[in-house]
């Protein structure tokens, strides 16, 4: 037997730093082994969702699609780039009006309707983000919770919007000129499939070179200036990036409904949305889909006694934000990540 031989099956001591991982063999990080929960986890998703119109009724669970997405474009905005935007509404209903108006009143396939809503919706965002980004903290919070009441009055007194009324009756149609949006079942798997686009473009943003940018300036903007960072074009194009996802969901909900209506721009949808991520978790893909389950079935559970709604939003948002600080998914992910660092720890 060698020296490095006895060295190798020799006992620690007390003192002796632990022995090395053998070459060739791979050593598991916390995040690895969080990672490793991932495939199972989006394979449960995946039949959840296929299966979810034949358990629960599909206008619910549209709902809660539209939501989560409206949850999420916020989150991108809040939670990644440090911009707290109360207003987040205006692009929501904005694009469910621009939708509901163009498939009634023109005549366009449901595919260019919502595309019609998303762009005016990205080309709100623009406009207000050019003020918006000039400012930071409250002011930037309150220039978009402006700008949004400015929104709500404008679909309140403009002729094209039906004013208290709404748009209403707009029809679903069929999309590709084939498949009938007339059928809740079909419409469900066409916005199924549509949000997982949405969550998967968000992915795509946080983890591209762009959003690591954007989590550098939430973190320490100076800093990211003093690198040469054009630290206003990031915040405007993440704002508009997620105006315009805002949109999307509005134009989904717009068909979905079948109506667009003066609640779709008000600014209890905006806080509703910002109420779903902080539940479902900040800083965290998944938490605001989570956040809009728990928020539209706690809506849908409690509309026989309406006034008790905001009540019960209450009261879970305070539990949330003194049990709960990261969010339900955020705990749950904090857990994982401790369990992986014991696991680690020799």
């Amino acid at each position: 037997m060698t020296p490095s031989d006895n060295a190798l099956s020799a006992p620690a001591g007390p003192g002796a730093a632990p022995t090395p991982p053998r070459p060739g063999t791979p050593s598991m990080t916390p995040a690895s082994r969080v990672a490793r929960y991932q495939i199972p986890l989006l394979i449960v998703g995946a039949i959840v969702l296929l299966a979810a119109p034949f358990v629960a009724y599909p206008i619910f669970l549209m709902k809660v699609l539209c939501f989560a997405v409206l949850a999420a474009s916020l989150n991108l905005l809040v939670g990644y780039v440090g911009l707290l935007s109360f207003g987040h509404a205006m692009f929501f209903g904005s694009a469910a009006y621009a939708t509901a108006h163009a498939v009634k009143m023109w005549g366009l396939n449901p595919a260019l309707g919502v595309l019609f809503g998303v762009a005016v919706a990205a080309a709100i965002g623009g406009v207000v983000g050019l003020l918006a980004i000039r400012r930071a903290g409250i002011a930037f919070s309150m220039i978009t919770l402006a700008s949004a009441q400015l929104i709500y009055f404008i679909a309140l007194r403009s002729p094209f919007t039906g004013g208290e009324d709404g748009i209403q009756s707009v029809p679903r149609g069929h999309l590709f000129g084939f498949l009938d949006l007339a059928d809740n079942l079909t419409l469900y798997y066409v916005v199924m499939v549509t949000t997982v686009a949405a969550f998967w473009l968000i992915w795509r943003i946080v983890y591209s070179p762009f959003g690591k940018v954007l989590t550098a300036i939430r973190d320490n903007e100076p800093r990211a200036i003093s690198l040469g960072y054009r630290v206003n074009r990031y915040k405007l194009l993440a704002f508009t990036l997620s105006a315009a996802l805002a949109g999307l969901a509005g134009s989904m909900k717009s068909l979905v409904f079948q109506i667009a209506t003066l609640n779709d721009v008000s600014w209890v949808t905006s806080g509703e949305a910002l109420l779903m991520g902080i539940v479902g978790g900040l800083q965290t893909l998944l938490g605001p889909a989570v956040g809009a389950i728990v928020v539209v079935t706690m809506a849908n559970s409690l509309s026989s006694v309406a006034e008790a709604v905001l009540i019960v939003q209450g009261a879970v948002f305070v539990l949330v934000v003194m049990l709960f600080r990261r969010g339900i998914v955020g705990e749950i992910q904090a857990a994982l990540n401790r369990r992986a660092a014991r696991d680690q720890t020799p």
